[in-house]
């Protein structure tokens, strides 16, 4: 059974929503799943899981958030080599580039991509919370 970290931060809570929804897929499809908001995580305990997953919403021109989950990611980055790593987040305009420029830093780190990055745009509907669930299960 593989165990899945989901580390994620919301600032309007759509990216909670997706997160939560990762999360059942995974749970649904066999996985030992944490789900945690950014600041409750440690970089320390990456290392105790199979895949991780990060979840962070588009901010200002296409990066992820700024205050919380850039210094995390920065700090954890370094110990993603060989790791199982996917990213998703909701977004309001653009077309994901921070996703992929996201992604992109994961695998210059070393990391396997377990799954392409999600994005949902804005509140995910149905279709996108079921979108979410079918990642949440790739990453069992």
């Amino acid at each position: 059974m593989a165990k899945v970290l989901i580390v994620y931060v919301t600032t309007t809570g759509n990216t909670e929503k997706m997160a939560n929804a990762i999360a059942e897929g995974a749970k649904g499809a066999g996985a030992d799943v944490t789900l945690k908001t950014v600041g409750d995580a440690s970089v320390s305990e990456l290392a105790g899981y199979d895949v991780i997953a990060f979840g962070s919403p588009a901010m200002g021109a296409e990066v992820i958030e700024e205050a919380e989950m850039e210094p995390f990611f920065t700090d954890a980055a370094s110990s993603l080599k060989g790791k199982k790593v996917a990213v998703f987040g909701s977004y309001d305009w653009g077309d994901g580039e921070w996703l992929r420029t996201w992604e992109g830093r994961c695998k210059e780190n070393g990391a396997v991509i377990a799954a392409e990055g999600l994005k949902a745009h804005l509140e995910p509907d149905d279709d996108a919370l079921a979108e979410c669930k079918a990642f949440g299960a790739k990453l069992a």
